[in-house]
């Protein structure tokens, strides 16, 4: 893959009297491993949801592309979005499965932007589409629970599933909206490893928003941080210095590190 993935310029998202982004613009390039940080209430969701097609920015001259293709301008979302978004995964914090089917169908529910209607509506998968799904539970290390109910699931391995599904879906990108958010920190590490090891191996684009710095430091090349709704920051993680941090999330920030983390 090469190229540019994601083209954002000008984006601006109103919801009241809240300006959730201004003037957003930044790009990704095919396989970059972005992270996306700030305070809560920055922009972070709002801006993966907007680049994915799943919001409507505001009027006037923001415009989002991904692929070389319009995914929305001018307030409207396109009409071919969803040609555009079956390249994107979308991950998001509650994993967003089915709880009563088991991992395998949850994974296999990636195969319905390329599936004839009524055949993926009822799971009539041919042979190669279970060796699909089969190998993308392999690789993100559950083919053994395929079987189970995804209820019956920890919060890691549930999200391992959304990630399988992004796999199964053959996305050339992934959108992870705050993935760990909600789990352990063992299963949020082994997370966000398998995100890294996506991007490595495949070279799979991820672009994720994180509310644990340290995370974004140590598995991200890049991070652009947002604050208010703007971006105060895009560049490597070496230049995400103390007096930068202090700027976007406040003096407190240094209470959530240990004694030398920050320099």
């Amino acid at each position: 893959m090469a190229g540019t993935v994601l083209e954002i310029s000008g984006v601006c998202k109103t919801y009241g009297a809240r300006r959730a982004l201004d003037q957003v613009s930044l790009s990704l390039a095919a396989g970059d491993m972005v992270a996306l940080i700030g305070p809560s209430g920055s922009g972070k969701s709002t801006l993966l949801r907007a680049a994915a097609g799943l919001v409507p920015i505001d009027g006037g001259p923001g415009r989002i592309q991904a692929f070389g293709q319009t995914v929305q301008a001018a307030g409207r979302i396109s009409g071919q979005v969803r040609q555009t978004r079956a390249r994107i995964g979308f991950v998001f914090q509650q994993f967003n499965l089915v709880g009563r089917l088991s991992l395998f169908a949850n994974a296999a529910l990636g195969l319905l932007g390329r599936t004839p209607g009524l055949r993926g509506l009822i799971g009539l998968w041919q042979p190669e589409e279970k060796r699909t799904v089969m190998a993308a539970l392999q690789r993100v290390g559950l083919a053994e629970q395929a079987g189970q109910r995804a209820d019956l699931l920890s919060g890691g391995q549930q999200q391992r599933v959304a990630i399988a599904r992004a796999l199964v879906q053959q996305a050339e990108v992934i959108f992870a909206d705050e993935p760990v958010a909600s789990l352990d920190p063992v299963s949020a590490r082994r997370v966000m490893e398998l995100l890294c090891d996506l991007n490595q191996r495949e070279g799979i684009g991820v672009f994720v928003s994180l509310h644990q710095v340290d995370y974004a430091l140590r598995y991200c090349r890049r991070i652009v941080a947002l604050k208010d709704g703007k971006v105060v920051y895009d560049g490597p993680p070496s230049q995400l210095d103390h007096a930068a941090l202090v700027g976007i999330y406040g003096p407190e920030i240094e209470d959530v590190f240990w004694e030398g983390d920050l320099k």
